[in-house]
């Protein structure tokens, strides 16, 4: 029986688009299949805020940031404490990425033409000892364009490849089934779902109006996580963070269901780490979503305070911007699913970032001009936006009217006005003089320590309750689905692994459904800027080995 290709790529996401572009380097014939419509291709990637992990870039020596491969490979390590048998692969990953963060990553991203904001930002800064998690230095790139402008260079390499005859774009294709004709996995099938003319990122119906089967030499899974699927990742929450949130908000839509990841079982996959995931506790609900229970995170600066339901400060060292999944475990302790910054307009004016593309259109649209205009703003435009119509946003010029509305967004009236006056009124006490015991108040000062921070991350100390700095802010976070850190086992070739460890003939896996390499190349945590990276990362690897291995 003769092939329809000698490769079946299964998700037109960013991996998956890696993947593709390699193979056609290669000259290989490849199906590219996608559950959504051609105006998604991309992925997730597209709505991304298009962060980048690199070491020792000249973004960062410009910033007078010393890094190397020896410090990045410790941090990663203290992050992702791997500690399962199963973790055998995702720990060489993990070297391997490194090297690669550290080696030739940028360069190879620079050729295709991609581009970054000068500025490095510090993402995850962990907190504790130096073996503990976190970044030691800021490595979070910013892409210049985004997520966009990631994707550009790699979908543009796949149409050229169509226009070339190799590869075919086959949308609307939703996969059920892997199966074997001789002794590999050669044969992919599924349904064909009606055409749908919705925008990227809504709903595109599911009405089924044919079916298809094809095969290939050879089947590369790069079809995303659970994130959209909040009945998933319920079932597969983890038991040392608590009991799974009675409500959550998506940051990726309701396609991202993790039902390829089955079908890959079914047909001898080792799917390990599930119990991994990766979700961000800054979550607003957009005041103008995209898709079902869209949500967008905060990026903040370390100066708000964080405060539990009942107005606590959370504990040191769980400021914003440390570890978010330290503070999604203390926050799961404390019998309810969300919490509170307190803050005013000087603070969010200089420390608020939003994600994603559509939130950030200066640089999105590569505008030097839209730059420049945001950082003299009072508040950037995407962020008044919030303040002015974001469900989440209290706006107060006072404390008390501050706290009535904080009272009036949830079930219970939990903040207390007297106590909280106390908690701010302490901290502020202690911007007095440069001297405190507040460690909160000890990270603003050395974060700007760092000329990244100061010029653009991190608002010269000050009084919370100063009247010059108002009105008053109060923002309600609410927990933000996002990534799947487990995945398909893959060994460094990207193939994948039976429970037995032998490789399941035929197939490959990249991206999110491969855990972003290895089955789970971030272990427990993450550093932040290495999804995108995993995905272009494994999906490059996954189509190298995978042309090599076809004839």
């Amino acid at each position: 029986m003769a092939y329809d290709a000698d490769v079946i790529v299964i998700g037109a996401g960013l991996a998956g688009l890696a993947a593709t572009a390699e193979l056609v380097d290669a000259g290989r014939k490849v199906i590219l299949l996608d559950q959504e419509p051609e105006q998604s291709i991309g992925g997730q990637a597209h709505w991304s805020f298009g962060g980048l992990f690199f070491v020792d870039s000249p973004e960062q020596r410009r910033m007078r940031i010393k890094d190397n491969r020896a410090l990045a490979l410790q941090d990663w390590m203290g992050t992702a404490a791997f500690d399962r048998p199963e973790d055998h692969w995702p720990r060489k990953w993990a070297e391997a990425y490194v090297d690669f963060a550290a080696g030739e990553k940028r360069s190879w991203l620079h050729k295709q033409g991609v581009r970054w904001f000068p500025v490095v930002s510090w993402a995850e800064r962990g907190g504790y000892d130096a073996n503990g998690h976190g970044n030691s230095v800021p490595r979070f790139h910013i892409t210049w364009g985004t997520g966009p402008g990631i994707v550009a260079p790699f979908e543009r390499r796949v149409r050229e490849g169509v226009a070339r005859g190799l590869v075919q774009l086959r949308f609307r294709h939703r996969v059920t089934g892997l199966s074997r004709s001789a002794g590999a996995v050669d044969t992919v099938s599924g349904e064909v779902l009606e055409p749908s003319g919705v925008e990227r990122g809504r709903a595109s119906g599911r009405t089924v109006s044919g079916a298809f089967e094809l095969r290939a030499q050879a089947v590369i899974v790069t079809s995303g996580g659970i994130g959209g699927n909040h009945e998933l990742v319920r079932a597969n929450w983890p038991e040392r963070l608590g009991a799974p949130p009675e409500r959550m908000i998506s940051g990726v839509p309701a396609h991202v269901d993790g039902r390829m990841l089955g079908v890959a079982e079914d047909a001898g996959a080792h799917f390990i780490n599930r119990d991994r995931m990766w979700h961000y506790t800054e979550g607003i609900q957009n005041w103008n979503p995209v898709w079902d229970k869209h949500g967008i995170r905060i990026l903040p600066g370390p100066s708000s305070l964080w405060l539990d339901a009942r107005g606590n400060r959370l504990p040191v060292p769980l400021f914003p911007g440390f570890d978010t999944l330290g503070t999604l475990e203390h926050i799961m302790g404390t019998g309810y699913d969300y919490t509170w910054f307190v803050l005013n307009q000087k603070i969010i004016g200089k420390e608020f970032a939003l994600s994603g593309s559509e939130q950030n259109p200066d640089f999105t649209g590569k505008s030097v001009k839209g730059v420049f205009q945001r950082a003299r703003a009072d508040v950037p435009g995407p962020v008044q936006a919030f303040m002015d119509k974001g469900a989440d946003f209290v706006v107060e010029k006072d404390l008390g009217a501050l706290v009535r509305g904080m009272n009036a967004l949830t079930k219970e009236p939990l903040i207390d006005e007297a106590e909280l006056r106390r908690v701010i009124t302490a901290r502020d006490r202690e911007i007095a003089n440069p001297f405190t015991k507040d460690l909160q108040v000890m990270a603003v000062r050395g974060s700007r320590a760092y000329l990244g921070d100061r010029l653009t991350r991190t608002a010269t100390p000050h009084r919370i309750l100063d009247p010059k700095a108002g009105p008053l802010v109060a923002v309600r976070l609410n927990i933000l689905t996002r990534k799947t850190l487990g995945g398909l086992e893959t060994d460094l070739s990207s193939r994948v692994l039976t429970e037995g460890g032998d490789p399941l003939s035929g197939v490959y896996a990249a991206g999110e459904a491969a855990g972003f390499g290895g089955g789970g190349v971030h272990g427990y945590r993450a550093l932040e800027g290495t999804f995108l990276g995993g995905c272009l990362f494994s999906g490059r690897t996954a189509g190298r080995a995978a042309a090599k291995a076809v004839d």
